[in-house]
């Protein structure tokens, strides 16, 4: 059954649940199944799947009503904007903006995994063209990334799927960035600070959404991402020609290896923006009485990237067999793709007003590196890690596919094309 189909399914069956509950008391927002239908409650399966369809029903209709909201300007954003201004204006009018943002990740995602391929520890030398290519990948993504609202504006194609799929794009990113970086400086030899700079990284970024699902407005901060990519940008370039031997280096007086001073960058970074992100959520809440803008509590989405660190962590050191030192960006990856699940299911938690759960299969993976370590690794640990690997990014990819082509049909847009104008929608 395609997602297409799916999406065309839930509409009567939202619609029968609503009639069939008529008759009842109308005591709560969410529709109760009537007595005559009280056998359905017996069947777990059965009563979740018709309680999300009620829910996908409800989310839908909410976007039509979104509208973006954003403040502040970075460092390097007003310098930017002219290369950026300059490179929409070469692009066909015909090319959706959701397509260079996909292309632009794809290219990102393409010169990381070359770096992953000649550096699965992260402790090994890559070719020297290969740290040159990530800086052109991503110098491609932060390209693309930056105009396709852009080009969304320009050719009248604005919509809140536009918004939703540039997030995720970015969720996933994030985690393809981080591990560069790390593999670029040979962090996997300090594997407690590799551990730290790619998880700080995700956190940060879940920050910055949590805070505006907390106050309804993204905010940019004096650095910020087009600060940070350009400063990644620099240290593949110093990667690609100095070599392992620069990241090596000792520095004088201090006497710490060059390697050390991203990650020192990255602890500071942190501290910095989440004192941000942490005061706006702390005392911004726009919901009632201080909170979300769904309505929930201001700290409800912690236990959502609260999960996936602290799981990281215990596997990590727990280990029996060094799982994380010798298998780093499988590892990072594996929880990335869950981190990037959850990131954008708090978009769609903000973009729609809605509550964010925490029971999810994307935790799938992690429970079961957990629970294999608790039975004493009675299965390869490594194998595990893989199966994880696999199970979370088709989760991602399930999820991304389901609720771009969901929302889409709800608009009445594509996901890829711009839809041609017609004498229907002019008016």
């Amino acid at each position: 059954m395609t997602e297409t189909t799916l999406g065309l399914l839930t509409q009567p069956i939202c619609a029968s649940l609503r009639l069939v509950t008529s008759t009842r008391s109308s005591r709560s927002r969410n529709q109760e199944i009537p007595d005559s239908l009280i056998w359905l409650k017996e069947d777990e399966y059965v009563q979740g799947i018709l309680n999300l369809l009620n829910l996908l029903s409800g989310i839908l209709h909410s976007f039509p009503l979104y509208r973006y909201s954003s403040a502040g300007r970075s460092l390097l954003e007003p310098l930017m904007q002219r290369y950026w201004e300059w490179l929409v204006g070469r692009v066909p009018a015909w090319i959706a903006p959701n397509l260079i943002t996909i292309v632009g990740l794809a290219t990102n995602v393409f010169t990381t995994l070359v770096l992953v391929y000649y550096c699965p520890t992260a402790t090994e030398q890559a070719p020297l063209w290969a740290y040159l290519l990530c800086a052109v990948g991503l110098f491609v993504y932060q390209s693309l990334d930056a105009i396709d609202g852009k080009q969304a504006r320009r050719t009248n194609s604005s919509s809140p799927l536009g918004e939703l799929f540039d997030h995720g794009c970015d969720s996933l990113s994030t985690v393809f960035v981080v591990l560069g970086t790390s593999i670029a400086v040979q962090l996997g030899t300090n594997p407690d600070w590799m551990f730290f700079c790619c998880f700080a990284g995700m956190f940060m970024f879940y920050c910055a959404h949590w805070q505006t699902y907390v106050s309804g407005t993204l905010r940019f901060g004096i650095i910020d991402v087009t600060e940070v990519q350009i400063f990644i940008i620099i240290m593949y370039l110093l990667a690609a020609v100095g070599g392992s031997a620069f990241w090596q280096s000792l520095i004088p007086v201090i006497n710490i290896q060059m390697k050390i001073v991203p990650a020192i960058c990255t602890f500071l970074g942190a501290i910095f923006s989440c004192t941000n992100y942490f005061r706006v959520i702390f005392t911004g809440g726009k919901g009632k009485n201080g909170s979300t803008i769904a309505g929930t509590s201001v700290l409800s989405p912690v236990l959502h990237i609260g999960s996936v660190i602290i799981l990281a962590m215990m596997i990590y050191k727990k280990s029996a067999i060094q799982l994380f030192e010798k298998h780093p960006c499988v590892y990072i990856l594996a929880f990335g793709f869950v981190s990037a699940k959850i990131t954008n299911k708090l978009v769609v938690a903000h973009m729609t007003k809605s509550e964010m759960h925490l029971h999810d299969i994307a935790f799938l993976g992690p429970g079961l590196l957990f629970l294999d370590q608790y039975f004493n690794s009675f299965i390869d640990e490594y194998l595990v890690l893989w199966i994880a690997l696999i199970l979370s990014f088709v989760d991602l990819v399930r999820y991304c596919v389901s609720v771009c082509n969901q929302i889409a049909s709800h608009l009445h847009i594509f996901v890829f094309r711009i839809k041609p104008l017609t004498p229907s929608t002019l008016q």
